[in-house]
């Protein structure tokens, strides 16, 4: 039996300009988009508020804070994933890719121990209906790890797994320039006595050389066996960005510098930055300015990294103070994240396409959810 809803009275945010009109839904499908309001009594009645495309995610780690709430506390997989999903739902991602970690430099991580249940946790959840949104999953793989091959076999089969990201932290490179940078984060991080940061960074170093040039080749013949998406990541040089491009990575997550930007660009590679970098007006780690990035026309895709929250903000904070048009903010957040991705069938408003829809209104500047559509499925 067909389904039907009805939209009106909305400002329509389609891929190069707003529309105040009408939105036709029919079967989780977008079927007609009009200028003016409809009268019929059973339409949505959205009083002006923006309707913009779900948005995409691409890389969040906001499942790790459900899953390991406290150092030591591991929560129920399948709770966990409920409770991020809605979280996800309600800051109008309709797309999600969870970050999860394989491994981590420091040894007293939770990453590993939660790995296992995050994966299976999200399967399940997914296939057994219980989200409100579309998950895949991003596995982060740190070089060093020396397990990395193993994990990584085992969930190279993972039926939401659609990409996979590079890490390295070693200490002295890319997100840490300097150890001097490296040592103000960790030591506040993991409270670090000079002796202990001393045997941390000794640790790492040895780790990346014995570990990292190998796990990095496979994971690159793997990705590129199974047609995986390959992601960079903290890029800072030259060098970095032409290794990003040998690869096949297609987004560079977070580069650290003007230069890898510039040189990302060059090699059609998307430039991914963080949209809590954007709304806080600088990044946590000292790296180059996001809005220094977008200010230049050096920023393709915004990710809410971990805060979910961030994404649209960030979106309506580039109209606001460097004068993007709404519907070139949006593509930020929607259209390329898909695009990246392979996903043609979302990502902007158009017939044909999922109706994955948010209608958001703006009071005082900043941008409200008001509600969210997931292939036409009110979900929030």
């Amino acid at each position: 039996m067909s389904t039907e809803t009805i939209l009106t009275r909305a400002r329509i945010v389609l891929p190069d300009e707003i529309l105040d009109g009408t939105l036709l839904v029919r079967d989780g499908r977008i079927a007609e988009i009009e200028t003016g309001q409809t009268r019929l009594q059973s339409a949505v009645d959205c009083q002006g508020d923006y309707l913009i495309p779900g948005m995409v995610e691409l890389h969040t780690d906001n499942l790790d804070k459900h899953i390991a709430p406290r150092p030591r506390v591991h929560w129920p997989a399948r709770s966990a994933v409920v409770a991020h999903d809605a979280q996800i739902a309600t800051a109008g991602i309709t797309t999600v890719f969870d970050s999860v970690a394989i491994g981590d430099i420091h040894r007293e991580s939770d990453r590993i121990e939660t790995l296992t249940a995050m994966a299976e946790g999200l399967e399940e959840c997914q296939r057994e209906g219980m989200l409100r949104v579309e998950h895949f999953l991003h596995l982060r793989c740190e070089i060093s790890h020396g397990d990395l091959p193993g994990h990584l076999a085992r969930l190279a089969g993972h039926p939401c797994l659609k990409l996979v990201s590079l890490m390295d932290h070693t200490p002295g490179q890319r997100q840490f320039a300097t150890l001097a940078q490296y040592a103000a984060y960790y030591q506040g991080k993991y409270q670090l006595s000079d002796a202990e940061l001393d045997s941390f960074v000794q640790r790492c170093l040895d780790d990346r050389a014995r570990h990292g040039d190998a796990n990095r080749a496979a994971v690159i013949e793997l990705v590129r066996e199974r047609g995986i998406k390959l992601a960079s990541h903290d890029d800072a040089t030259v060098e970095h960005a032409e290794e990003a491009a040998e690869a096949g990575a297609v987004v560079a997550e977070f580069p650290t510098t003007r230069v890898a930007a510039l040189a990302l660009r060059e090699r059609g590679i998307g430039i991914l930055s963080g949209a809590p970098n954007v709304v806080r007006g600088g990044s946590h780690s000292g790296n180059i300015s996001a809005i220094d990035l977008a200010r230049d026309g050096l920023v393709d895709i915004l990710s809410s990294d971990y805060v979910p929250a961030s994404l649209l903000p960030a979106a309506f904070r580039l109209v606001q103070e460097l004068g993007y048009s709404l519907p070139a903010a949006i593509r930020m957040v929607a259209t390329r994240p898909a695009d990246a991705m392979g996903l043609t069938d979302r990502g902007r408003i158009a017939p044909g396409l999922r109706a994955d829809l948010v209608r958001v209104a703006e009071r005082g500047g900043l941008p409200l959810v008001r509600a969210v559509w997931h292939r036409g499925e009110r979900v929030a």
